[in-house]
């Protein structure tokens, strides 16, 4: 969190305190003040009463000492409850305000990560691929160069064009503005198309498939392909170049099982469920070293949703994460 956002959360922090403190201080004084007042009541009720005890019988004072006594502790015990009540609603009220402003804060900041993660996204692929293009203008290059300038642009503008179309569902999905258009496809083939895609963009990184033939499920090709994609694309980020990427797809006797399993670090089990938070990313913003605008898992989450499925992540052995998406018959 920069140093800017660590002040103004630590000036509301400090004020929030401050007017809780504050508010409650006042309650115990409000309190204190009802009791003397009470007690104030009941001694001069005693005084009265004591100026009169030539006139009455000794049962008579016994019957009115006892209704004074019983109204004080009566009012005492209502101030008592009143004051716990509006205590416990203070304190509530207080709680939510507090976890609010702080999810407020947190999310401002992630939205702020997300803002100069994209930028920088967005920037990349574009600085290189004007720069292949104005090579390719300005100098007369052999054939093979060419080639590899060609393709390296292209990669640049697959990778944007993946990267917009991660924004863009995942804004029309959050929206309702997306309109699905499920048909009955075959999920083997699909997935296999996606890998083969990425062993062409990553002919360095070793993948090994064990897909089983004819698994339709009826869904959007287009938001399935991004989920796919979505979940190759995580585990070539967080995973080493030496490390295998395996696409398992099985049918079940319930459904059909997609996996994308990655040797990588792992996920720890207290970040399991967060990784699928919008805008959440594993670790430290200022020692993180993948890229990524943490829309990705979130998205993957989003379309599984949509299409009734269920989406979770477990560990690899030896090591690494295993995603499962588990479409139900």
């Amino acid at each position: 969190m920069p140093d800017e956002s660590r002040k103004r959360l630590r000036r509301t922090t400090i004020i929030y305190w401050t007017l809780l403190l504050y508010i409650i201080a006042a309650l115990v004084w409000w309190f204190i003040s009802l009791e003397k007042q009470n007690q104030q009541i009941a001694k001069q009720r005693y005084i009265n009463l004591s100026s009169q005890t030539d006139s009455l019988t000794t049962l008579r004072l016994a019957e009115k000492l006892d209704t004074i006594n019983d109204e004080t502790n009566r009012n005492t015990g209502k101030y008592i409850a009143e004051g716990i009540t509006f205590l416990i609603l203070i304190l509530i009220g207080a709680a939510f305000v507090y976890r609010s402003v702080r999810r407020q804060f947190r999310l401002q900041q992630q939205q702020q990560n997300f803002m100069m993660a994209v930028t920088h996204e967005l920037k990349t692929p574009i600085a290189v691929a004007r720069l292949n293009l104005e090579t390719l203008q300005k100098y007369n290059l052999d054939p093979e160069k060419q080639k590899k300038l060609i393709r390296t642009t292209l990669d640049e503008t697959t990778r944007l064009n993946f990267l917009t179309n991660n924004i863009l569902i995942s804004s029309q999905l959050e929206g309702d503005r997306y309109k699905s258009d499920k048909e009955e496809l075959d999920l083997s083939m699909l997935l296999k198309d996606c890998v083969q895609d990425f062993k062409k963009r990553f002919p360095d990184r070793q993948f090994a498939e064990n897909i089983e033939a004819d698994a339709d499920v009826k869904g959007d090709p287009l938001l399935l392909q991004i989920l796919i994609n979505n979940l190759l694309e995580n585990a070539i980020k967080y995973s080493s170049k030496e490390g295998l990427i395996k696409a398992v797809l099985k049918k079940t006797d319930t459904g059909i099982k997609l996996q994308i399993i990655d040797e990588g670090h792992g996920i720890p089990d207290e970040e399991k469920k967060k990784v699928f938070t919008k805008f959440y990313r594993i670790g430290n913003e200022a020692t993180r070293k993948a890229q990524g605008t943490g829309l990705g898992l979130y998205l993957c989450q989003k379309i599984a949703r949509d299409h009734k499925a269920d989406i979770l992540v477990t560990n690899n052995e030896p090591k690494g994460s295993n995603f499962a998406v588990i479409f139900k018959l």
